[in-house]
């Protein structure tokens, strides 16, 4: 296998040797462009061909800067360079791919059944080489793939990455693209995996120049919640994107995808075609897999081929559960029923068609044939945590008795289990939505963050929508940032231990029987407590009972199978769940 490895683009700047590099811009909307080197020579004219690509050959190689002159007055950056040293304004540079040789020669990926997700945000981690240092600690405890938020070049160095512009050059300020290939080499020579949080369906607000020069980019008259709509009915615009993902999978070796609101594409066929360009371009035998953020709940994207998607009905039930808040899409759940936490063990989405209270429109589709590991579940995650006015973590809102309990169901449950960064001690720091744009972008979004969030109750009074964090402020990025000294507690610690068990149970125990494991049942026993069973790959019978609520549970059927987790630790008789009460068994099948 290839020590280097490099991935040629339909667009961008291409190294044709040390001393040449092929430059090529789509500009559908133009006439003429030139490239303009940073080294004060005049400008190299392009030449344009019917497809409104412009491009040119110049005597120049790895380290050099450049812009496109659109016009005369306006130059932009590249719209798939490789790396922006200056910020998204800055000039591109050319980036030699086969520079870095990579070390972990021998890798192929890992099994999808053996993944346990770990969210982290580079930037918060102190950038690419800190988190690479922090690697071996991720793997001691269990995890098996880091998912990293988007990298994508956004505005200013502080940004959760949704606002990202270049969607090839990795953000200049978590550290060089020979960093982040170092972070990825070094984690699967410890057996990682790394994922790469990805956005296809928007731009951000700043530093967007593709309207002036590839207009067709966007639907005219459409847009999503973030911006305008991208038009995926465009060859060329597909293609970009195509090419976004392989240039990521190829060339930096990341292990898979995570893409982010599908539901905002409306060219489904689009996200069909990725999956099968990625099957059919990665190389035989490498593991690659691919994730989805999906509102629409669409199960035949997993049917065609998709990993899995982020189980955004199993994570709101919980939460309904844990903290009994009902306001904004929480009021989908408010009924926080055991019955609606057994539906989603049992078939993965909770909405299969059914209309929502809150939008009164049905959504999804039935999901119950397909196998667990269909669906990632989580307790917390970037989004519905930093989407709260003051980012605060579920261990600052739920039970410490409860949580326990629910976390035990996460890392044991046959769903691919997702833990956010810090979540593994217990972090009570917030996460908080942040942004590092220009003065007069970073009131629009303060003042518009602040007029969202003033529809919640607890905001009715002005006054207190003054004291929601400004994105735009470093000190909301610095309140955000985890720091070594959180995990010294005792009750960090306790937690640490906890989250290493139960890992080490879900290898010796689950993943090992995981793949094409189904539900078999899952009823409510109690007004917060569900049996739920699975099948597993074995015959094995996986059984949780699981009891979130404040009040003991009677009649229980009785297990006489073996017992691999018990907390509180089993004192009471077998047919009672105590109050937070989580008991986990395996039956053997005919191949235990």
């Amino acid at each position: 296998m290839s020590t280097r490895h490099a991935f040629r683009t339909t667009m961008g700047a291409t190294m044709l040797d040390p001393s040449r590099t092929l430059f090529r811009l789509w500009a559908p909307s133009c006439d003429d462009v030139s490239l303009q080197i940073e080294d004060g020579q005049p400008p190299l004219p392009m030449r344009k061909d019917a497809e409104g690509f412009f491009e040119c050959i110049a005597p120049v190689g790895a380290g050099t800067r450049y812009r496109y002159r659109i016009g005369p007055d306006l130059l932009v950056p590249d719209p798939a360079s490789r790396a922006q040293p200056d910020d998204v304004h800055g000039p591109s540079m050319v980036v030699d791919p086969n520079a870095h040789e990579w070390r972990s020669t021998q890798w192929t990926g890992r099994r999808w059944e053996e993944t346990v997700i770990y969210e982290v945000h580079v930037g918060l981690a102190g950038g690419f080489r800190a988190l690479c240092d922090d690697l071996p600690r991720l793997a001691a405890l269990g995890v098996s793939a880091v998912e990293l938020m988007p990298l994508s070049e956004f505005p200013g160095g502080r940004n959760w990455g949704y606002d990202g512009v270049l969607p090839y050059a990795p953000e200049s300020s978590y550290g060089t693209p020979d960093d982040l290939k170092t972070l990825i080499d070094t984690a699967h020579r410890i057996g990682l995996m790394v994922f790469l949080d990805v956005v296809y369906n928007h731009f951000g607000p700043d530093g967007n120049y593709l309207a002036q020069y590839a207009a067709p980019v966007f639907r005219a008259g459409s847009h999503t919640a973030w911006g305008q709509a991208i038009d995926f009915s465009v060859p060329q615009v597909r293609t970009y994107f195509l090419d976004n993902a392989l240039y990521w999978l190829m060339e930096y070796r990341f292990d898979g995808l995570r893409l982010d609101a599908v539901d905002a594409i409306t060219e489904r066929d689009w996200l069909v075609e990725l999956l099968m360009r990625v099957r059919s371009t990665v190389e035989p035998g490498r593991r690659v897999h691919l994730m989805l953020e999906n509102r629409n709940n669409d199960a035949d994207l997993l049917r065609c081929g998709f990993d899995a998607q982020w189980n955004d009905d199993g994570h709101n039930v919980l939460h309904v559960l844990l903290t009994g808040e009902t306001e904004g899409y929480y009021g989908n759940f408010e009924t926080g029923t055991a019955r609606e936490l057994a539906t989603v063990l049992r078939d993965g989405f909770l909405f299969q068609g059914q209309v929502e209270p809150v939008t009164g429109a049905p959504r999804g589709s039935p999901s119950g044939d397909l196998p667990a590991t269909s669906f990632i579940l989580f307790l917390q995650n970037h989004d519905q945590t930093g989407n709260r006015a003051f980012g605060e973590r579920l261990d600052v809102l739920a039970d410490p008795r409860a949580l326990r309990a629910a976390y035990v169901l996460l890392l044991l449950s046959p769903q691919i289990p997702m833990l956010f960064m810090g979540e593994e001690w217990g972090s009570t720091r917030p996460f908080l939505f942040f942004t590092s744009h220009n003065e007069a972008l970073g009131h629009i979004v303060r003042d518009g963050r602040r007029r969202e969030l003033s529809a919640f109750s607890y905001f009715s009074d002005p006054r207190k929508c003054e004291t929601i964090p400004d994105p735009n402020d470093p000190a909301t990025f610095e309140a955000s940032r985890l720091l070594q000294s959180d995990r010294l507690s005792t009750a960090a610690q306790d937690r640490i231990n906890l989250t290493t068990r139960l890992l080490a149970l879900r290898a010796q125990w689950i993943i090992p029987r995981l793949r094409g494991a189904h539900a078999l049942d899952a009823q409510a026993v109690g007004p917060a407590a569900v049996m739920a069973r699975w099948r597993m790959n074995d015959d094995a019978i996986l059984t949780i009972l699981l009891n979130l609520g404040a009040a003991p549970v009677t009649d229980i059927p009785p297990c006489a199978d073996r017992l691999l987790c018990a907390i509180p630790p089993r004192e009471v008789a077998e047919e009672h769940l105590p109050a937070y009460g989580v008991r986990v068994f395996m039956t053997e099948g005919a191949h235990g």
